[in-house]
């Protein structure tokens, strides 16, 4: 028993040091991590001990208190901190900065407050910094550089307030405009100056100045300009192309920039043979061939070249080969000036996309990014079609910048893929006046939103009023229907127009119509649509309009024919019709820019059937077709061919106005409704019948105006026009008195018979204009001279009309 007591009471013993040893070391981590804290007015002295108190198993050494010492500084509320050790733990003395009280700006009426408060750093009832102010100073001047004022003067003042607080006043003297001066380009023989500065962005100063903002200097847009000068001559065929420098200075005198562009344009090549080698089993080698822009004996095109990878990868991806990998290959031949072109057809590794993550979009949401994508996640990663997704984003107008990027995914096999992209304003109000020689003066006010509610839909309100015609209209398009890539949308409108200066009758056209579009390919794309709309047709008789009052029989002698007397056609078409359409639109464009094309073909069919419900019946099919090329740097031709014919339905007779009406649209130098059948009775000179059959063709050229800044939008143009309208298929006999019996008195100038002059000779013109894309909107004059036409306009022969002007401005 003693033993066992024994052993006992040494294990009591034993237990009993252990329990002193831990309460000991308790003590001694208490003490070791006493802080002090000294000096501190506002900040809490928590806030201070939490940067210096040790971790489990830390002590203080010499680097712990150097890091809680640079860690206490990087909060920026300090202007000096100490830390000094007290026994087993250490003292912190700390001199705290001064609060900013408040923060403002003078002098700045360029740039709002608001922009600048959210560059800068300083911040009301923040800690005073004299370094972050030095930097927001030069963040201010920065700001102002970008905005094209290099001259701008900024300095802070400190203005202590008491109690340690002071108040921060950025005094900005912004200066005067600073814009580029001169663009001047160094090594370009392939094209001029005028070429290169047509594809920038940035422009010269000129006297229009005040009106634009593009010749500030912003370093953004320069790299975007370099950018636009490589892709024009990688897409005509300089491969080895490339920017040796680009430097802007600032002049001696302190107000504009030179900006200096080298560059080595290289040879020129043409593309000697074009090969898919295909490495992929049970892929038709032939049918990605097929699918290859470039040919033999065409000069090299950088673009041409990506649509072919495009085309290829998509041709492979349907055989089930999501993972092939395109790569073109150029093989250049120096001395001959050729490049043979090899389509490398791989299969890659099999990586899949994980996740799609979209960043950065503040308004837009994230499907309508998603969707612009043809592989979702979980799918197989393709290159070439992130590619075209990107280009996508770009072209939707939605974005100031677009990036993709790939990043690791949670397995060797996965990538993730990140949009960024930046939100710009996509709506706009407008407050637009014109003249056209159609239409007179006119004025419209509009609100437009291309991405309505973040959702990519197109959203348009307008009206218009002005001397000849007043409207609304309303539209809305949905780009992706049913989460397709169908473009579905409606149009509502409402338009009266006064034609009375060249036909003898007002009209008002109400109605809907409703649309889809779906793209086939890059360049082809298919539309249907439904139009419902009704037209009410007037002849004015009072005051000076008397083109209501001969009574049949009225001789050409009677005052009333003076006063223009409306066709019996037209007293017949007087009154209400409702007309429902059904039609289709199939398009073809390759042209390299919508607004402004210099190369490329836009064609299109609209065949159309009227008669499903409604008062018309009739099938008609209208056909155009442009093509651009450019003669030289400068000098762009045009060629278009146009045509229509149309035909009544069920053995019916068209009614008048149903028919194809043409002037200056078709043959520049004649009036509006100026060409085409015509009734000899009452005002022959106005009294258009309109035609079933027309075609036209058109050739003009235009040129920049030398001598003027090309930035001014400025070009001539001189053109040749020949075309025909004919084959008037309404009625010949009305029957106004409602008595069954042709009342068609021999010699009179008013009768129930129409007296119709019809003939198909081909009517011609030359002429020149006056193009400007003027900052307030687009103008065009044109003078045209009629080398061929149906004489005689008091008979029924055409009218002529030699000037022509529309123009408009939105402000």
């Amino acid at each position: 028993m003693s033993g066992y007591s024994a052993g006992g009471g040494h294990s009591f013993a034993r237990r009993g040091l252990l329990a002193l040893a831990l309460l000991s070391s308790t003590a001694v981590a208490a003490f070791a991590q006493s802080v002090t804290v000294v000096g501190n007015k506002r900040v809490e002295t928590e806030t201070i001990r939490s940067f210096v108190t040790l971790a489990p198993g830390e002590s203080y050494t010499a680097a712990r208190i150097d890091q809680a010492i640079k860690d206490l500084f990087a909060t920026g509320l300090f202007s000096d901190v100490r830390v000094s050790r007290s026994g087993s733990g250490v003292v912190v003395r700390v001199v705290e900065n001064n609060q900013v009280n408040r923060v403002s700006f003078q002098g700045n009426s360029k740039i709002k407050t608001e922009a600048l408060v959210g560059e800068v750093q300083t911040r009301s009832r923040g800690a005073f910094s004299q370094s972050i102010i030095d930097q927001d100073v030069a963040r201010i001047r920065e700001i102002y550089q970008r905005s094209g004022r290099a001259g701008a003067r900024v300095e802070a003042l400190v203005s202590p307030s008491g109690d340690g607080r002071s108040d921060v006043v950025f005094k900005i003297d912004e200066g005067s405009k600073t814009g580029v001066e001169r663009i001047v380009f160094q090594g370009n023989n392939a094209f001029s100056a005028w070429k290169l500065k047509g594809v920038m962005q940035t422009t010269e100063s000129n006297f229009m100045s005040f009106l634009k903002s593009s010749d500030i200097y912003d370093a953004n847009r320069v790299a975007a300009d370099l950018e636009a000068i490589r892709r024009l001559y990688l897409k005509n065929g300089y491969a080895d192309f490339r920017i040796v420098s680009s430097n802007a200075e600032l002049n001696p005198d302190g107000k504009g920039y030179t900006l200096t562009i080298a560059m080595d344009e290289g040879a020129r090549y043409t593309v000697s043979s074009v090969e898919v080698d295909s490495r992929v089993r049970d892929v038709d080698v032939a049918r990605l061939r097929s699918q290859v822009r470039t040919g033999v004996g065409d000069v090299y095109s950088a673009e041409e070249v990506e649509k072919s990878v495009d085309n290829i990868a998509r041709e492979v991806s349907k055989s089930g080969y999501a993972f092939a990998q395109i790569r073109p290959k150029g093989d250049r031949d120096p001395v001959n000036k050729t490049l043979r072109i090899v389509y490398s057809v791989e299969e890659g590794p099999r990586v899949y996309v994980e996740r799609i993550v979209v960043r950065g979009n503040t308004r837009t949401r994230d499907y309508v990014v998603r969707r612009e994508f043809d592989i979702g996640e979980g799918d197989a990663y393709n290159k070439a079609i992130i590619d075209r997704a990107e280009r996508r984003l770009r072209n939707l107008g939605f974005f100031k910048t677009v990036r993709i990027t790939n990043e690791p995914g949670s397995a060797p096999d996965r990538v993730v893929v990140n949009v960024d992209v930046e939100d710009q304003a996509t709506g706009s109000f407008s407050v637009s006046g014109g003249y056209s020689t159609t239409e007179g003066f006119l004025a419209e006010v509009s609100v437009q939103e291309t991405n309505f509610g973040g959702r990519g839909q197109y959203a348009r309100v307008a009206v218009s009023n002005g001397q000849k015609s007043r409207g609304a209209e309303l539209s809305f398009t949905e780009p992706f229907f049913m989460d397709q890539r169908i473009a579905a949308g409606f149009d509502i409108f409402t338009k009266f127009s006064d034609s009375t200066d060249y036909a003898r009758y007002r009209s008002r056209n109400t109605g809907f119509t409703l649309r889809a579009g779906v793209p086939i390919t890059e360049e082809f794309s298919i539309g249907t649509r439904y139009s419902l709309y009704s037209q009410r047709i007037s002849i004015p008789n009072s005051g000076t309009r008397m083109y209501n009052n001969c009574a049949v029989g009225a001789s050409a002698i009677d005052p009333c024919i003076a006063d223009g007397e409306a066709s019996v056609a037209l007293k017949e078409a007087a009154g209400t019709t409702v007309t429902s359409l059904v039609g289709m639109t199939f398009a073809y464009n390759t042209l390299d820019n919508n607004k402004d094309p210099t190369k490329g073909i836009y064609a299109e069919l609209k065949p159309e059937v009227a008669g499903v419900g409604g008062d018309s019946r009739f099938v008609r099919a209208v056909a155009s077709a442009r093509y651009y090329h450019p003669l030289t740097d400068d000098f762009i031709g045009m060629l278009k061919i146009q045509g229509g014919h149309m035909a009544a339905l069920g053995g019916n007779k068209l009614r008048v106005l149903d028919h194809f009406y043409m002037g200056p649209d078709l043959v520049r130098g004649f009036a509006p409704s100026g060409i085409g059948p015509r009734d000899r009775n009452g005002d022959a000179g106005a009294n258009a019948l309109g035609g079933t059959t027309y075609f036209g063709g058109t050739a003009e050229v235009t040129f920049p105006i030398f001598g003027i800044p090309r930035e001014l939008g400025l070009r001539g143009a001189v053109f040749a026009d020949a075309g025909t309208l004919f084959g008037y298929r309404g009625k010949k006999w009305i029957d106004l008195n409602k008595n069954g019996v042709q009342d068609c008195p021999a010699g009179a100038a008013v009768t129930e018979c129409l007296s119709v002059r019809d003939e198909s000779k081909l009517r011609s013109s030359i002429g020149a204009g006056l193009l400007w894309a003027s900052p307030l909107g687009p103008i065009r004059f044109d003078y045209a001279y009629a080398l061929t036409r149906v004489k005689g306009a008091t008979t029924g022969g055409d009218r002529t009309q030699a000037f022509r002007f529309s123009g408009g401005a939105s402000f």
